[in-house]
């Protein structure tokens, strides 16, 4: 069984993963994004990073918050991780302008900031 320490290191892995997402992409248009191979990379690892550490949290912890789409992060992870040749732009961009950001807030409230 995890610990409530370990729990936290791993929320506190995602927090950071989502903070650099966001900070990534600020102020950077679509056309960019796809463009941009080594931003697209960096978000792609980054969004690797969150549905690891999703992967890792406590059943207990996830089931205490809902409000988080554990199964969904822990999916979109196995589909950056094993389905490279179908991974498609949009969905990516999607996933880091909209999930990431709404991620973010969800875990800015579990994760103190110290």
């Amino acid at each position: 069984m995890r610990s409530e320490k370990q729990d936290l290191a791993y929320l506190w892995d995602m927090r950071e993963a989502a903070r650099e997402i966001v900070a990534f992409l600020k102020g950077v248009p679509y056309a960019k994004f796809e463009k941009n191979h080594i931003l697209r990379y960096a978000t792609e690892r980054q969004l690797l990073v969150i549905g690891e550490a999703a992967n890792h949290i406590s059943e207990k912890f996830r089931e205490k918050h809902p409000e988080i789409p554990w199964m969904q992060i822990i999916g979109q992870r196995n589909v950056l991780a094993h389905e490279y040749g179908e991974i498609l732009v949009e969905r990516i961009w999607l996933a880091a302008t909209k999930s990431v950001p709404e991620l973010l807030e969800a875990l800015e409230v579990l994760v103190p900031d110290e």
